[in-house]
């Protein structure tokens, strides 16, 4: 077999950046063969200009929204927006598929490989099997009011078997949408469904979210009008809506936790406590932070406070969110407006974030996020960067 050896300016193992003079030696398939010093690589160097790193991992997409771009107006907040997505997300099938395809198509070209996909019906299915990006399928489950939790339960259920019957098993799981969206009956009936798997749920992504669980107030009671949704049974926690919420999340081994918008210190603070202290017993969950700042400045006007989730030593993840609220699936483009607001961040751990924490948070880093021997990660370039750091100019290209 063949061996093909890359050089780029910089190469990003996942890890760590390594400087000039190292060569990354993959065979024809893709599978990792080693890292070694240029004077040691021989001929047949492929000499790339830029940061060789591995394929991006896109922790957080809804891929069936595809067909709802440029259909939803920006900045509209959080309950018009979730309401637009309903009332507009019904078009002909031929459609839906068509843009579910171009949708993967462009993260193929931007260098993603691996993709953490809420799945509200099947429509990704015929697209998924066609093996191009691997997918972890999170079947997500709402349902606020007590009464429909049985059927809301059977029709995710049911969405879960289609994928189930088609789709690698150990990359598949059911998902709470949100706090404010799943009752209390319905979290019971899905939680032996994430038991060691990885779920998700969509967190703190509005201010009045906290709102409404500490004291039963704000916006939310205008979105659970829209939908005609009765709230008589909702008593307030008094506590914010992770804290809320955490009780029902400990079977799953991770717990990607998504926007994260208005996340406060004490709610981190809260789930350090209960998942990873050491006086703890028990065998919590390890908690992925996911950020898509496009998706919140297209949303919201609002971008979390990332420098919160770093000071208290948390594991972040970046995802693109969906179509309906971003104007592409480009994992580089959400790391260029994460170095316009967060300059001090640096960039090393970003391409982390993008990468191997990615990957772990998916349990895929037996195969994806980082270059060592065996790992068929895909292999990327960035190019038009300022020595080993991106600019707004960055611009990524498939190369394996």
């Amino acid at each position: 077999m063949s061996y093909l050896k890359f050089k780029g300016d910089y190469l990003f193992t996942g890890f760590e950046m390594l400087g000039q003079g190292q060569v990354l030696v993959a065979n024809e398939r893709g599978v990792i063969q080693n890292i070694i010093p240029e004077g040691e690589a021989g001929e047949d160097l492929q000499i790339l200009k830029g940061i060789v790193l591995p394929g991006f991992v896109n922790s957080h997409c809804h891929l069936e929204l595809s067909h709802l771009h440029n259909l939803i107006p920006e900045r509209t907040g959080l309950v018009d927006f979730v309401f637009d997505v309903i009332t507009k997300r019904n078009l002909e099938e031929a459609a839906i598929y068509e843009a579910i395809a171009r949708a993967e198509d462009e993260m193929i070209a931007g260098g993603i490989v691996a993709v953490g996909d809420i799945c509200n019906n099947a429509y990704s299915i015929p697209q998924k099997q066609k093996g191009r990006i691997s997918y972890y399928n999170f079947i997500e489950v709402t349902g606020w009011s007590p009464e429909v939790a049985a059927a809301r339960f059977e029709k995710s259920r049911s969405f879960y078997e289609q994928f189930l019957e088609s789709l690698p098993q150990e990359q598949l799981a059911m998902a709470p949408h949100a706090p404010y969206s799943v009752s209390e009956g319905l979290w019971q009936l899905i939680r032996s469904y994430y038991d060691r798997k990885t779920t998700s749920i969509h967190n703190q992504e509005t201010r009045f979210e906290d709102e409404f669980f500490i004291r039963g107030q704000g916006d939310l009671l205008r979105m659970y009008s829209l939908m005609h949704i009765e709230n008589p049974f909702f008593k307030p926690t008094g506590q914010s809506s992770l804290v809320s919420c955490l009780h029902n999340l400990d079977r799953a081994k991770n717990v990607l936790f998504v926007h994260n918008t208005f996340t406060t210190k004490e709610s981190l603070e809260h789930l350090k406590k209960a998942w990873e202290s050491p006086a703890m017993e028990g065998d919590f969950p390890h908690a992925f932070f996911c950020t898509c700042p496009n998706a919140n400045l297209y949303i919201e006007d609002r971008l979390p406070s990332l420098d919160l989730f770093l000071e208290q030593g948390l594991t972040m993840t970046v995802g693109t969110d969906s179509l309906a609220s971003n104007h592409s699936l480009n994992i580089l483009s959400e790391l260029k407006t994460i170095i316009k607001h967060f300059p001090k961040i640096p960039q090393v751990q970003l391409l982390q974030w993008a990468t191997i924490n990615g990957a772990r948070a998916l349990q895929m880093e037996n195969l994806f996020g980082s270059f060592e021997t065996g790992k068929t990660p895909g292999i990327i370039l960035i190019e038009k960067n300022e020595g080993d750091h991106m600019t707004q100019e960055s611009s990524v290209r498939r190369i394996l």
